[in-house]
């Protein structure tokens, strides 16, 4: 049975954030409580050490945990204690709690939530954690993985208008509330509105909240910044298994992101940003470059785009299945596998990528650049201002001639270093890589003349120089490798690793 839905209430939440702050449910607060072991534990999905932790615990904190995070009956005197401003008849008419026998159950999950120096709070639906269930198809997502991945990736400047497509409860436009004087927020769901409509309340910030789907309810309107974690996950579309209103936006395969990618052109200002994630098919034989190439192509954008991470039809299955809180060995979850494998088969698709897509609406007419690329590997925390620091490279690059790259006294950035690989005896390297420490922490390697320039990038010369110079030391052309180098240096400052 649902749940009631969280009431609006002013003066009862301001009593409320007043006990949460008192009783140090914050990031910093539910760290203390649980310490490192138990933290990490409950990260991963795997409650019982926190249940162990906060079981005998007096610390209101761990009250709250038990209340809210772990969906565990609380005595009545341990509530009322960790939240006396609001009271036990507030949090009631609030709709974030019912009565079982001697104690307080929670209605909602209440997590704590902190970014880019702000500490927030996020209520939504109760996960399978609290609640024992597979998830419901009108299911509410609060923080996930997915969410923080694209907060982290998002650029952190000020605009006069931010727009969050397909809300849910509403993290994203936390962040866009540090960001823009302006917050528009849609969704397709009446239930994620309503969360959002409460958080925004919980935290003291306001929303322009409306219903629709997609880009349908800002037709006409143009923003500075949009981001989305929209319902991209591919879902068989032949009734077989439930559709997750979080994840699910009723279309078949990639279209959902397909048609957000073309569309998000009319609704961006000049110099507008785009940040949204996507999962893309890659059929038999093809390169995902192509497949998201040509939605690139067709919005006319700028486009960054990473793929982050690609999976076999049976691991994307298996990842989505779980997600639900459906576990193997059940009716319902081997019946989605195989729907799931069925579906994939049928347009021969051999894996599905997942990645963050930038897009970005020249100030100027000019040719759109598009930037594909593929790291799955580690990348460095500060997300965002490598994204914004890549397009303002990338759009500095469109208007340099290869005179102009040549001519430029480029720098490697601090965090670079090159690598030489030698052969046992030998002093030679016979291969150099340079190594990015920060941002997409990428690995390039260097052929002799961008391996030369790169030892001596230090503002002294410009690459033309120093190619001249080595040309001669190796008794080739300088016009050949130039010519070879040139790529390089423009990769390697649309990258950031060489920077003026």
């Amino acid at each position: 049975m649902r749940t009631q839905l969280p009431v609006v209430d002013a003066d009862l939440l301001a009593l409320l954030r007043a006990d949460l702050v008192a009783a140090r449910y914050t990031v910093p607060g539910v760290a203390e409580v649980l310490g490192p072991m138990a933290g990490a534990a409950l990260a991963r999905e795997h409650p019982l050490a926190a249940e162990q932790v906060t079981a005998t615990s007096t610390d209101p904190c761990a009250a709250l945990i038990r209340l809210f995070a772990l969906g565990a009956p609380v005595d009545l005197r341990d509530v009322q204690a960790a939240l006396p401003s609001v009271g036990i008849d507030g949090v009631a008419a609030l709709c974030l709690v019912r009565q079982e026998g001697d104690g307080l159950v929670a209605t909602c999950d209440l997590r704590p939530y902190a970014a880019d120096d702000s500490a927030w709070w996020v209520a939504s639906d109760r996960s399978e954690l609290a609640t024992g269930a597979p998830l419901t198809p009108d299911h509410v997502l609060g923080i996930g993985g997915a969410s923080t991945t694209l907060a982290t990736w998002t650029p952190r400047t000020r605009v006069r208008r931010a727009l969050d497509v397909g809300t849910g409860s509403g993290v994203q436009a936390l962040h866009l509330s540090q960001d823009a004087d302006e917050v528009v927020v849609t969704d397709l769901s009446e239930r994620a509105l309503a969360y959002a409509a409460f958080n925004a309340a919980l935290n003291g910030v306001t929303w322009d909240i409306r219903r629709g789907s997609m880009l349908e309810p800002v037709r006409g309107e143009t923003f500075d910044l949009i981001v989305s974690n929209p319902p991209f996950v591919i879902t068989p579309r032949d009734g077989s298994m439930p559709l997750f209103e979080y994840r699910d936006a009723g279309a078949a395969g990639d279209a959902v992101v397909a048609d957000l990618v073309r569309g998000l052109g009319e609704h961006l200002a000049p110099g507008g940003v785009a940040q949204l994630l996507g999962n893309w098919e890659i059929r038999r034989g093809t390169d995902w470059r192509d497949r998201v190439g040509a939605w690139v192509a067709d919005s006319g954008l700028d486009a960054l785009v990473v793929q982050r991470e690609v999976q076999d039809p049976a691991q994307y299955a298996e990842t989505w299945a779980h997600d639900s809180g459906h576990r193997p060995g059940t009716a319902e979850y081997q019946s989605m596998y195989n729907a799931w494998l069925a579906d994939f088969a049928s347009r021969d698709v051999e894996s599905v990528g997942f990645g963050i897509i930038t897009l970005h609406r020249p100030a100027e007419d000019r040719e759109p650049f598009v930037d594909l690329m593929d790291v799955r590997g580690p990348v460095g925390e500060a997300m965002g201002t490598t994204v914004a620091v890549g397009l303002a490279a990338r759009e500095r690059l469109a208007g340099m001639s290869d005179d102009d790259v040549l001519d430029e006294t480029w720098v490697a950035a601090p965090d670079v270093t090159l690598e030489h690989h030698l052969v046992p005896g030998s002093s030679e390297p016979r291969a150099v890589t340079v190594v990015q420490g920060g941002g997409l922490r990428l690995r390039v390697p260097l052929g002799t003349g961008a391996a030369a320039y790169l030892g001596v990038a230090d503002g002294s010369l410009t690459p033309r120089q120093a190619l001249v110079a080595v040309a001669s030391l190796i008794e080739e052309d300088p016009a050949e490798v130039i010519s070879a180098t040139v790529p390089t240096i423009r990769y390697l400052v649309a990258n950031g690793l060489l920077v003026s």
